[in-house]
This record gives C-alpha cells, sequence and structure tokens, in this order.
C-alpha cells in the first residue's frame, strides 16, 4: 500500500514541473509565414467591416473583392457588413471561443488587445511587413501597393501593441467642431484661430438669451442647444490630454478618477444646467441640430462631414427645416491654444490565425489590397477620412481631388474636403489613448461620467461632492476597472503573482491529499504494531 502512495507521489511530482512550466507563458505562437503562396489552392476568407448605411461604400467595398478576386481567383472574399464597431467587436469575442473568428476585421486597437487575451488569436505583423515577396511592396504581390516608408508613420504607430504591430491602418479621421459663423457673428464675438473651451462655453452661454415671447433671440425658435458633443467619450479624453489631467498609463493602471476630472464635470453640470449643452445620446445628432439652426457647436468626427451645413449631401431632416449659415471647419475646443491636442481615430485592420497557414497569408495579401491607392482614396472621397498612406495622399489623383473643394455639393463638398485637410494639417497634433486588455472599457466609463453629469443635471439632481464620489464608485463597478487595472499591473510585473491555472490547483491538492492519506495510513499501522 505505502508502495502505491510513494508511486502516485513521484509521478505527481514528475509532472508538477511540466505543468507549472505552462503557467504564465506569455510567448504567443508566432506565425509562420508559407516559403511560397500556392495559387493552386483555393481559400474562401471572410472579412467584416463596418459601414453606415452608406451605399457609396458599400460599393466601394464591393469593387475592392471582385477586382481582388480578379488578380487572385483562388482567393474568395465573403463581406459581411455591420452598421456599429461595438457590433464587430461582441461578435469576434462570442466567435474566439467557438475558433470561427473573421479572417480579416476592421477593428480599434483597444478591441484587439481583449481579442489577444484569447490563445494566439490575432497575427503579429512584423515579420510580414519586412518580407521580401508578400510584405510591403512585395515582389510577388499582383498589385501596386504601398511600400513600408509610404505608410504614413504617426497612423501606422497606432497599430503597436506591446513591441509588435497586430493592425494595419485602413482610414484615419479625428474630430471637428462644425461651427455656425452667422450666429457666432450675430451674438458679437469673432471666431478666433483656435477654438478654446472658455470661448464656446462663454459664447453658447450668451446663446441663451430669449425674447418676450420666449424664442432665442439668436435664431428666432424655440430650440436652441448651442453645443453638442457627439462622442462624450472622446471629449473628456481630449480635454484630460490637453489639460493634463491623467486617463491612464499605458501598462494599464486607471487614473481618470481623480479631481482634475471632477472639475471638468462640475463645469458641464454647470452648462447642462442652463441647458447650454448637451451630448449626442440625450438629445440627438448635432448634425440634426446645426442644420435646422439649433446649434452653434457641433462637435463630430470629420468622417460624419458630410451631413454637416446648410448644403450638406446627406441630411436627417426635411428640406423646410434646413436653415442658411455659414458653416466653419474648426479643430475641437483647447485648453491650450498653443499645444493644440486632438484624437486619432478611424477603423484599422487585423488578421485572425488559422492552423492553415496559406490561409493567413491569404488573408494578408487582401489586406493590403485595401491600401492601395484605389481603394483608399475612393474611401476618402466618401467621408471626411484621410488615407493612411503617403503613396495616396502625394498622389496627383487626390491632390486634384482635394483642390477641387466646392466644386459642387457632392464629390466635392467643401465641407468634407475641409474636414480632410484639417486632419493632414494636424496629424502631428494627434493621440492615441493606452491600448490594453480593458482600456475599451475604460473609454466607455471617460464617456458614460459625462452622460451621467449630463442626464442628472437635466432631471435637476444634486451635483455635488457626494455625487461625484457615488458616480466614481458607479462607474469603477459597473465597468469592472479596479479589476482590469489590477490584472494588467500583475501582467506587468510578476507573472507567479497570477491565480494559478485549473489544472495546477488540482494537482497541488492531489499532492497534499496523497500524503494526508499516507499519514493516515502509517498512523494505523504503527497503531496495529504497537498493539
Amino acid at each position: 500500500m505505502i508502495k502505491r502512495f510513494l508511486s502516485l507521489t513521484v509521478l505527481l511530482l514528475v509532472l508538477l514541473p511540466t505543468l507549472f512550466a505552462c503557467h504564465g507563458s506569455r510567448d504567443k505562437v508566432s506565425f509562420v509565414i508559407p516559403e511560397n503562396f500556392n495559387e493552386s489552392k483555393n481559400y474562401e476568407i471572410t472579412f467584416w467591416a463596418k459601414n453606415d448605411t452608406n451605399v457609396t461604400q458599400t460599393a466601394i467595398y464591393n469593387k475592392a473583392i471582385t477586382d481582388f478576386e480578379a488578380l487572385y481567383p483562388n482567393i474568395k472574399v465573403n463581406l459581411r457588413l455591420y452598421t456599429d464597431y461595438g457590433k464587430i467587436y461582441n461578435d469576434v469575442i462570442t466567435n474566439i471561443a467557438t475558433d470561427t473568428t473573421p479572417n480579416v476585421c476592421i477593428t480599434y486597437p483597444d478591441h484587439i488587445a481583449t481579442y489577444m487575451t484569447g490563445e494566439d488569436t490575432v497575427v503579429p505583423l512584423d515579420g510580414l511587413f519586412s518580407h521580401p515577396e508578400y510584405g510591403f511592396g512585395g515582389t510577388k504581390l499582383k498589385y501596386d501597393g504601398p511600400t513600408l516608408e509610404e505608410m504614413v508613420p504617426k497612423f501606422l504607430s497606432e497599430c503597436i501593441l506591446g513591441d509588435e504591430h497586430y493592425a494595419i491602418p485602413y482610414m484615419r479621421s479625428t474630430e471637428a467642431c462644425y461651427v455656425n459663423k452667422t450666429y457666432v457673428e450675430a451674438l458679437g464675438y469673432t471666431l478666433p484661430e483656435i477654438l478654446t473651451w472658455d470661448f464656446v462655453w462663454e459664447v453658447s452661454e450668451a446663446a441663451m438669451a430669449t425674447d418676450d415671447n420666449g424664442n432665442f433671440i439668436v435664431n428666432g425658435q424655440q430650440v436652441l442647444i448651442p453645443f453638442i458633443y457627439k462622442s462624450s467619450d472622446n471629449m473628456m479624453i481630449q480635454y484630460l490630454k490637453q489639460s493634463g489631467g491623467n486617463y491612464s498609463t499605458p501598462d494599464g493602471e486607471v487614473q481618470i478618477f481623480n479631481d482634475h476630472t471632477k472639475d471638468f464635470l462640475y463645469t458641464i453640470s454647470a452648462h447642462t444646467k442652463t441647458k447650454a449643452f448637451s451630448t449626442f445620446k440625450i438629445s440627438g445628432y448635432p448634425a440634426n441640430f446645426l442644420n435646422a439652426g439649433q446649434c452653434i457647436f457641433a462637435v463630430d468626427s470629420t468622417a460624419g462631414a458630410t451631413w454637416m451645413g446648410s448644403n450638406a449631401p446627406l441630411v436627417d431632416i426635411s428640406e423646410d427645416r434646413i436653415v442658411e449659415f455659414e458653416t466653419v471647419v474648426m479643430p475641437i475646443p483647447q485648453a491650450d491654444p498653443e499645444n493644440p491636442r486632438m484624437i486619432s481615430q478611424g477603423p484599422s485592420i487585423c488578421i485572425f490565425n488559422k492552423e492553415d497557414s496559406g490561409e493567413v497569408l491569404a488573408s494578408w495579401i487582401f489586406a493590403q489590397y485595401l491600401l492601395t491607392n484605389e481603394v483608399q482614396i475612393s474611401y476618402s472621397q466618401t467621408e471626411g477620412y484621410a488615407p493612411v498612406t503617403l503613396k495616396a495622399q502625394n498622389s496627383p489623383e487626390y491632390l486634384d481631388y482635394l483642390s477641387r473643394e466646392g466644386e459642387d455639393n457632392q464629390l466635392y463638398y467643401d465641407i468634407k474636403i475641409k474636414a480632410v485637410k484639417l486632419l493632414m494639417e494636424n496629424t502631428d497634433n494627434t493621440f492615441v489613448t493606452p491600448v490594453f486588455n480593458g482600456s475599451a472599457s475604460l473609454r466607455d466609463a471617460a464617456g458614460q461620467l459625462i452622460e451621467e453629469v449630463t442626464k442628472s443635471t437635466r432631471r435637476k439632481k444634486t451635483v455635488d461632492e457626494k455625487f461625484m464620489a457615488e458616480l466614481y464608485a458607479n462607474m469603477k463597478s459597473l465597468y469592472r476597472l479596479e479589476e482590469f487595472s489590477a490584472k494588467n499591473s500583475s501582467d506587468n510585473n510578476d507573472l507567479s503573482k497570477e491565480p494559478l491555472p485549473t489544472t495546477s490547483v488540482i494537482l497541488l491538492s492531489s499532492i497534499a491529499g496523497v500524503w494526508v492519506l499516507m499519514g493516515v495510513y502509517l498512523l494505523i499501522t504503527r497503531k496495529k504494531r504497537e498493539n
């Protein structure tokens, strides 16, 4: 009997190092590039992309796929369109568990950081970037794609997670403030070269003056929200960046819940109380209010430029409600005009790992095709997006497009082209937030802080220190931010402090059980001998 216990113990001790060797390992199984791409083998890949019901964008995707398949008849691309990045994110997370992720996916680095918590899910791309035959400008590519040097460095660097690229940029945008200059001047103000928060707040409050009939003097209507922000998360993130407030550290420490943030929330509450400010989630699309003469400062993405202004080609309100005014496209309000800062946003492309390395290579070849001039320029022309390649930005075709600003209110709509130029002129002033597991949740929390304060103020709740303390606690709990922060701290310091895997817990428990039984057996044996 004792021999059996000893044998089992020895076996468990032999297996123990093997199991522990796996614990805490963070090495992904790197994708191995095939020596050659087998064009005699058929591949079928899936491409998940976002589209805001814009038929022109859908046509560009379909044409890109058709043209690509003509070059590579052995690669069939199945397009699946979504209307929201969040839905793509949720579906990818769901499909990771069943190993049914797409091959190519339009997404954001914040989302990719979460995808990477699955084992070997997203393909690291640095090796593919530099591959002489299938990398950027590769000799065996059947199309004229950009070289590594022809990528906009700033945009490419935004796709680094840790110390390697896990995505390529697809399009880039930023936020802009679409201003009703006519109303600003009617209120007796002159637009500065760079907007400041103080200027926007001051003009917004001045616009709240009404006549004896209750109509706002500046527009003669009974509806006016001078300042509407589309993305409340961007509003908070950019203000903190501009003013030196803390948001998070690169290793995932959440820092947003501080007095700097609180002061900004008090300011927002004060202007919400006078009804001079609101958000998209509470009141609706800024463009609808702007075009109806019911908003003066409408902050939205440059990618939404075709919806802005009296002559906008895309509108959601009836023609009889549109008011004539001069629209000016400006950078978002700044805390420090001498050092303007604005967010860099827009979709990137990641590739998911598969068992067949040839399938992954086919996905990479297709992903690169989306960086060709034809796709980049065509897509940029649909909205206020900027191409992510210097090759496209500096091409004669694109420079001609930019030079024809205002020729019509469709392809050459002036507000759309001005929005693109704003981003291209301010690329060096853009920034991105740190990316880590949980950064997407932190972004959501940043916006929800503003939403909760605005909503509560409108409902005449008291926004004071007690309210703020409860708000901070609720946001930390709702978005599990303390959990993410603690986990990321563990990841970046000492892997041995992480909870043991289930297999290791079972193993240690078994060993303990064996020794207990051995002790009991020896005790019984000794008593028998004594008797």
